[in-house]
């Protein structure tokens, strides 16, 4: 009787766990980033490969993703160098930055590479104004002044007076939680979850 109470107990204990989405865990590792300091720091520098990554107290905002990802497993440098190494013409970087071959160092950090990446092997959803659209563990891109590309996941959480869904995102003062879905131009709406129902 007492190993089936056991069996039970380590049962119930554990459907918590089981019942993670995988949504749920990447916004569990999205909020995780904010409670890091983290300085705003783009440089191109070597990186280990696969699983590299720039130093822990530097980033930008395609860091965030980077991090949140590899937190379910999801290696994003080693995914977008070898879809980008087999398919280059299907990517930004010849016609953006006159490059001719991919580069595992950086090529991962560009917000149009991933982009491109979360078109081909997720779900490119439509951009709407109407916020119930944006699901928690969705990935926004935006087009900053300046002609400057971002990217950040949507939440499970939502601003009290406007039902925007926050996000969480490094625009420069490290990852933050904040209402912002609707600040800029959306250029980007996706939902990746590999092997995943989602």
């Amino acid at each position: 009787m007492k190993n089936i109470l056991l069996v039970i107990s380590l049962v119930m204990l554990s459907a918590p766990v089981l019942a993670k989405t995988a949504s749920d865990q990447l916004v569990e590792a999205a909020l995780e980033r904010t409670q890091f300091e983290i300085k705003y720091d783009g440089r191109y520098m070597t990186i280990d490969y696969p699983n590299g990554d720039v130093p822990p107290e530097i980033g930008v905002c395609t860091d965030v993703i980077i991090r949140s990802y590899r937190k379910l497993g999801i290696d994003l440098q080693q995914l977008v160098h070898e879809d980008m190494r087999d398919n280059f013409e299907l990517y930004p970087s010849k016609r953006i930055w006159g490059l001719t071959s991919t580069d595992r160092n950086i090529d991962h950090r560009r917000v149009p590479n991933l982009q491109a990446f979360f078109s081909r092997h997720g779900k490119s959803l439509p951009i709407s104004n109407d916020p119930q659209q944006y699901q928690p563990g969705d990935i926004v891109s935006w087009m900053l002044p300046g002609n400057l590309p971002h990217i950040g996941i949507v939440t499970d959480q939502k601003d009290v007076e406007t039902g925007n869904p926050l996000i969480v995102h490094n625009i420069g003062a490290g990852p933050k939680l904040e209402n912002m879905l609707f600040d800029y131009d959306i250029t980007g709406h996706y939902r990746y979850f590999p092997q995943s129902e989602e």
